[in-house]
């Protein structure tokens, strides 16, 4: 089979190669992958700053893919030949608190995942693709949309006229607006951009900031909530964000440390944390158990994936130098038909 393989640090080391296909073990499920997306997780694994000490040997990359199951191993129960399924990362957190070896299990990288024509799933590391979705869009599932959730429903319990700020518009915080809204909440969303900022009003935020002519932007937010702040906001910038995030939340509120496009390192001002009774939460997707839960929930919420542009799985470095580059929404990579 075709496969790109990281072969080191660096999108110059992303190498299309031959590999065997491989043969699914007792509990495994071999998958013609469709599509697959790209998260900043992908990222930070080619540039090398994503456990590196886990990234030494030769792994293909890309953690979320969809495909149709061809061969199922002797003992698996749950999945049949012609079934659409959908990769869960954490091939080993099913339900309940997290693994420490997670990160050592994880889906492309430094196992295999699915930038490839053929990829291994587990059984127990997979779930149904939504029927209402196709492959290039359940492909932005696994991260982008799970990591939101997670957030949102199983931390922050969120609930109908509650309040919600999203930073940016790349594909989590797309995700953050569709979902937060469809489940009741008002959203709030920065950019700076004002013409992506009209494109997130119109899948369902109600108030925008643009950051780059309002600087100060958790007090525009605090203007907007006449003072009282907003009970959710997913943190994707990272480095001293964190303190305006915390300036801007309600009391008691939550913050959803989902990513670290600014910097991985951040000095916080422990009064105003203490002050706002802030719950702040560091977010690794999840476990499959809530992800089984979202899927069900897709087929109801009426929730469409945005997907900024589809590759040919020819063009992998140019959907990751896309990637580098910033999207609105996600970018996927049609592996095959």
């Amino acid at each position: 089979m075709k496969a790109w393989q990281r072969q080191g640090v660096g999108l110059e080391n992303l190498k299309l190669v031959d590999l065997p296909t491989p043969e699914p073990g007792p509990k495994q499920l071999l998958v013609r992958v469709k599509a697959v997306s790209l998260n900043f997780r992908d990222k930070a694994i080619v540039d090398g700053v994503y456990l590196p000490h886990l990234m030494t040997q030769p792994f293909v990359p890309v953690s979320d893919a969809s495909g149709e199951v061809v061969k199922v191993g002797s003992e698996v129960t749950k999945f049949k030949k012609g079934d659409r399924v959908t990769s869960h990362m954490f091939t080993k957190w099913k339900d309940g608190t997290p693994n420490k070896d997670d990160g050592a299990h994880a889906l492309g990288g430094p196992k295999n995942g699915g930038l490839a024509e053929y990829m291994l799933l587990n059984e127990d590391a997979t779930v149904m693709t939504p029927a209402t979705l196709t492959d290039e869009e359940a492909s932005t599932l696994p991260i982008a949309a799970f990591t939101v959730w997670f957030s949102l429903v199983e931390y922050g319990k969120i609930k109908a006229g509650d309040t919600v700020l999203v930073q940016g518009t790349g594909g989590v915080s797309v995700y953050a607006v569709q979902i937060a809204s469809a489940l009741g909440a008002k959203v709030i969303a920065t950019s700076s951009s004002n013409e992506k900022l009209e494109r997130v009003k119109a899948l369902g935020a109600k108030e925008v900031i643009n950051y780059a002519e309002t600087p100060d932007w958790e007090k525009e937010v605090l203007k907007i909530t006449e003072g009282k702040g907003v009970n959710h906001i997913l943190e994707v910038v990272g480095g001293q964000s964190i303190n305006r995030s915390i300036e801007a939340l309600a009391l008691q509120g939550h913050i959803y440390i989902i990513g670290f496009l600014e910097s991985m390192m951040a000095e916080v001002n422990v009064f105003s944390l203490l002050a706002k009774q802030a719950h702040i939460q560091g977010i690794n997707v999840g476990h499959r158990r809530a992800f089984e839960d979202m899927i069900r929930a897709f087929d109801e919420l009426d929730i469409r994936p945005v997907i900024d542009t589809v590759y040919s799985f020819d063009e992998a470095l140019d959907a990751y130098k896309h990637l580098y580059k910033g999207a609105f929404g996600k970018i996927v990579i049609k592996v095959s038909e």
